[in-house]
């Protein structure tokens, strides 16, 4: 995440060099798929143990999330359909809201012993048809990684970005203040501090082109497009 937002700013900078009349303006970037992804892998799958992958097939609007857990006898890779409702990012807040649009899938499950599989299919079961909910924010919310409001699903990045101070240094020179879901790549307006990004900084200790871009998803999937 730290590479990508560097990214952000990088690429903005280009933009401002050029124009600095253009300050207040907002100003359109896009981020690749397999750019977001290699970010995801990089400082959320390798970072939370129970992940063994999470990854994201972007649509027009929407987006179809992977995740592979490994917990508690339980191996499962589980798909989601998000939508994006919120996104912004600045040295104060940190902030990514989804809505939810379609129930957790399960892709593939494998168990330590029965009783776990029966535990795990009851639980799906029971929220889905019972409760005519999804378990997937209450699992989210136990291991600390959302919050769950109005079927909203919020995504606090500032939990983790606070303890890194080269985050928030770099976030001080960009404002992202909105993103739209394109197919194969998220399109992010935002506003940056001229004074501050025309100096080198922090930020370009992290480059972007050390991120593996050419492994494809080890989960393939048909292009469900809506």
């Amino acid at each position: 995440m730290q590479t990508l937002i560097s990214s952000v700013v990088k690429r903005l900078r280009k933009v401002y060099q050029k124009a600095e009349e253009f300050i207040e303006e907002e100003r359109e970037f896009s981020l690749s798929q397999v750019f977001v992804n290699a970010t995801m892998e990089r400082y959320v799958t390798e970072k939370v143990e129970i992940i063994k992958d999470l990854h994201a097939d972007l649509y027009d609007g929407w987006l179809r999330l992977y995740a592979t857990l490994d917990v508690k006898g339980i191996h499962t890779t589980l798909s989601v359909d998000l939508k994006l409702i919120q996104m912004e990012m600045n040295k104060d807040v940190q902030l990514m809201v989804f809505e939810q649009i379609s129930n957790t899938q399960v892709i593939e499950a494998r168990f330590k012993n029965i009783f776990l599989k029966w535990g795990f299919h009851t639980a799906i079961w029971y929220y889905q048809k019972f409760r005519e909910e999804d378990p997937l924010g209450k699992i989210l919310e136990h291991f600390d990684i959302v919050s769950v409001k109005d079927d909203l699903l919020y995504l606090d990045l500032n939990q983790w970005f606070s303890k890194k101070p080269s985050i928030i240094e770099t976030l001080s020179k960009v404002h992202v203040n909105r993103a739209r879901v394109r197919p194969a790549e998220l399109i992010v307006w935002g506003n940056v501090n001229l004074a501050a990004i025309l100096y080198p900084s922090n930020e370009d200790d992290f480059d972007e082109d050390g991120l593996d871009e050419t492994e494809v998803t080890p989960i393939q999937q048909k292009d469900t497009r809506r």
